[in-house]
């Protein structure tokens, strides 16, 4: 947390609130990575209980995100942070953002997980699909520490592997596309299996927009909507 430079302030009150946030963040980060885990393993496994827990659990991210936001607002009317403080509380609030809507896709995961369970066939093995989970929760670990050492080395080291991410999904659609044709019998099956891939999919791009977070912060530069080129670019340039 050196880089965040706390512990640099006049107030010490101000150093434990943005602390505390920071470590907010961390905690909902860590909730969020387990209910993607969860539902996941709801879908592979065929497990309809744990897919109905996973997706009635969404709620508890939300509630962190208001009471992270909230938080957040306080800090702004109080201290009226400026700087580096600044950039570091708009990072937090963009980033709890990101990751509530990671809740979501997770969400989503579970609900086809949902729907398939209760569906005596059965699409395949969800070998890929599991790949890919394992794929962009990594990514999602990655951003975290990122965040947390706010290095943006390793931010940019997740936006890399988003593109991966993307390629994998691409082949995954093909895949089961052919599924469908072969089979037109699995047609709604197939449906929701590429609707949760779709969910991980963009759990990547969260991932890598919590990095952008960070890029953000240290630099102070807005690296959202360009080329990965051009985001290394603005990394490599001294400030």
């Amino acid at each position: 947390m050196d880089k965040i430079n706390i512990g640099q302030h006049i107030s010490q009150q101000f150093n434990v609130e943005l602390e505390d946030i920071r470590n907010r963040v961390m905690a909902m980060g860590g909730l969020v990575e387990q209910q993607l885990v969860a539902a996941t393993k709801a879908m592979v496994d065929g497990n309809g209980e744990l897919a109905e827990q996973t997706y009635n659990d969404d709620y508890k991210v939300n509630a962190m995100e208001v009471g992270i936001d909230e938080e957040c607002s306080r800090i702004l009317a109080r201290r009226q942070p400026t700087a580096s403080d600044l950039r570091l509380i708009v990072a937090v609030i963009k980033t709890i953002t990101d990751l509530e809507r990671i809740g979501d896709q997770a969400k989503r995961v579970a609900r086809m997980a949902q729907r398939l369970a209760s569906d005596d066939a059965k699409v395949g093995n969800y070998v890929e699909l599991q790949h890919m989970a394992d794929h962009v929760r990594h990514m999602l670990r990655d951003a975290l520490d990122a965040f947390a050492r706010m290095d943006v080395d390793a931010a940019l080291e997740v936006a890399r592997e988003d593109l991966k991410v993307d390629k994998e999904y691409e082949g995954l659609m093909r895949q089961l596309i052919t599924f469908m044709m072969e089979d037109p019998r699995t047609i709604t099956r197939v449906l929701d299996v590429m609707w949760a891939a779709r969910a991980l999919e963009r759990v990547g791009d969260h991932a890598r927009n919590i990095c952008e977070y960070v890029i953000y912060f240290v630099k102070g530069k807005d690296v959202r909507h360009i080329s990965l080129e051009s985001m290394e670019e603005e990394v490599r340039r001294e400030r």
